[in-house]
């Protein structure tokens, strides 16, 4: 699997509402729903890479499908 860095809570948010996620509820975390499908992302910046990769595996996206909606916002992927 390839290692995904961390992201901006707020990048993570714009990639999983063009994946068809819509917020549910907002505190220290924000929590996504999509039909049967929950994730949350915490607030902090950036979200480590544990944690990139427990949204991803939540949302059941690839981290390929994740990366390519996070370009697709506007934003650019660390190079590592």
């Amino acid at each position: 699997m390839p290692r995904l860095p961390g992201v901006n809570h707020l990048d993570a948010v714009r990639a999983l509402g063009k994946a068809g996620f819509r917020i549910a509820r907002q505190g220290e975390h924000t929590i996504l729903i999509q039909e049967t499908r929950i994730t949350g992302t915490p607030h902090h910046n950036p979200a480590d890479i544990t944690s990139t990769c427990n949204i991803v595996a939540d949302a059941r996206m690839s981290d390929g499908a994740f990366g390519k909606l996070r370009l697709d916002c506007g934003r650019r992927t660390p190079q590592s």
